[in-house]
C-alpha cells in the first residue's frame, strides 16, 4: 500500500484506522452477513448506529441539550436554501444579514435572496477576502431574522477567531471546513452546519446543529426535505438516509474520541499549522501567505510563490514526494494545503521540509 499525504480541500483525507475498519467490516457488518450499505435504514441495527452517532457528536462537541442534530441531504450547499426557508419567517421582514469573508458566504447570500431580503452588512471582498471584516453587530436592524457567517474560509485560508455576539438574533455559521477541529461554544449560535467531507466523513450529507426553538417556522412553500421540522420529527429519516455516510461519520467520531477529543485535536491542529506557516514565514519572501496573519486558518493554509512561473514545477515535484492536491483555488492562485483532523503531523512536516528544499534549489 502506497498511501500519500492528501492535502485536498474536500473530499479530504480520512483517518487510516477509519478506512481500515470500514474495509474490515464492509462485507459483513455486525455479523449480519451483509454490508452496512445493504442494511435497511429502518432496522434496529441502523437505528442504534444513528443514535450512537448522535450521542458521540453531542458528547465530543459539547453540544447543549437545547440543540437538535439533523443529518440532511445535499451537503452544505443545500443549506443555503434550507436556512432562509426555515429561518427567515422568524421576523415579518424576512431579512437575513451576511458578513462576507469568502466565496461560500457570498453564494449563501445569493441563494437566500430568492426567499427574502439578503443584506451584506460587511465584506472583505475588496482585499480578496484576506481577512475577516470588522462589523459592529449593535447596528443590526432589529427586524433581522438571522446573521450568516462562514467560520473558516476554505478558499482564502482565513477564520473567525472570535465570534460576534448577535444577542437575540440567531447567529448561523457554516463550519464545513472546521467542525470538530477546535472547541466551540455553541451557546453563541442558533444554527451550525457542515458538509461531512472535510472532518467528518464522505461527501453528500450535512450535519445541522440547530437550537430547538428555531425549528417549526418554515415558509409554507418549503419542500418537505428542506424543512427542519420534518427531520426533527423523524430522527433525520423522513426518507432513506445516507446510511454509509452515517456509518463513516460514526467511525470518524470514535477515532476522534480516541485521540483525546476536540480539545486535544485543536492543539494538534495548531501544531500542524505552525509547521507550515513557519516554512512560509522563514522563506525570506520565497513563499507569501495569502491571508493576513491575524486571521490565518488552521485548516486551510494558502500561499503563493514569489515567482509564479515556478508553480507547476512546485506542484509536479510535490506530487513526486507524495504530497497531493496542493494547487490553490483559481480565485486565489498559488497553493493551498488543507490539513484537516486526519492529516498527521508527519504530512505537515514532510511538506515543510519539501518547501524549504524547493526554495533552496530555486531561490
Amino acid at each position: 500500500m502506497n498511501r500519500i499525504f492528501n492535502f485536498g480541500a474536500g473530499p479530504a483525507m480520512l483517518p487510516l484506522p477509519v478506512l481500515e475498519k470500514a474495509k474490515e467490516e464492509f462485507l459483513d457488518w455486525k455479523g449480519l452477513g451483509m454490508s452496512v450499505i445493504e442494511v435497511s435504514h429502518r432496522s434496529a441495527e441502523f437505528e442504534a448506529l444513528l443514535t450512537e452517532t448522535d450521542n458521540l457528536l453531542r458528547e465530543l462537541a459539547g453540544l447543549p441539550e437545547n440543540f437538535d442534530i439533523l443529518y440532511v441531504h445535499g451537503s452544505a450547499q443545500m443549506q443555503f436554501a434550507a436556512i432562509p426557508l426555515n429561518l427567515m419567517p422568524l421576523k415579518p421582514a424576512h431579512k437575513a444579514a451576511f458578513i462576507e469573508s469568502g466565496h461560500w458566504t457570498v453564494l449563501a447570500r445569493k441563494e437566500a435572496a430568492r426567499y427574502g431580503k439578503a443584506v451584506t452588512v460587511a465584506s472583505s471582498e475588496a482585499s480578496n477576502f484576506n481577512h475577516i471584516p470588522d462589523y459592529d453587530v449593535s447596528t443590526l436592524d432589529a427586524d433581522t431574522s438571522y446573521v450568516h457567517i462562514t467560520s473558516n474560509n476554505t478558499l482564502f485560508g482565513t477564520r473567525w477567531n472570535e465570534f460576534p455576539d448577535t444577542g437575540d438574533i440567531p447567529l448561523v455559521a457554516d463550519m464545513t471546513s472546521e467542525l470538530m477541529s477546535r472547541v466551540i461554544d455553541y451557546n453563541k449560535f442558533g444554527l451550525v452546519f457542515a458538509g461531512l467531507q472535510k472532518n467528518l466523513g464522505p461527501s453528500g450529507m450535512a450535519a445541522v446543529l440547530i437550537r430547538k426553538d428555531l425549528i417549526g417556522h418554515a415558509m409554507p412553500q418549503t419542500p418537505n426535505l428542506l424543512n427542519y421540522d420534518t427531520y426533527a420529527k423523524n430522527h433525520s429519516m423522513p426518507n432513506t438516509i445516507n446510511t454509509f455516510a452515517v456509518y463513516m461519520m460514526n467511525l470518524v467520531l470514535h477515532w476522534l474520541k480516541d485521540q483525546g477529543g476536540v480539545p486535544a485535536m485543536e492543539k494538534i491542529n495548531a501544531h500542524k499549522a505552525k509547521i507550515i506557516y513557519d516554512a512560509i514565514d522563514n522563506s525570506t519572501g520565497f513563499y507569501r501567505g495569502a491571508a493576513q496573519k491575524d486571521f490565518r486558518s488552521q485548516m486551510n493554509i494558502t500561499f503563493t510563490l514569489a515567482n509564479s512561473e515556478l508553480d507547476k514545477k512546485f506542484l509536479d515535484e510535490a506530487q513526486g514526494h507524495g504530497l497531493y492536491a496542493l494547487k490553490g483555488h483559481r480565485v486565489v492562485g498559488g497553493m493551498r494545503a488543507s490539513i484537516y483532523n486526519a492529516m498527521p503531523v508527519a504530512g505537515c512536516q514532510t511538506l515543510a521540509d519539501f518547501m524549504a528544499d524547493f526554495a533552496r534549489r530555486n531561490g
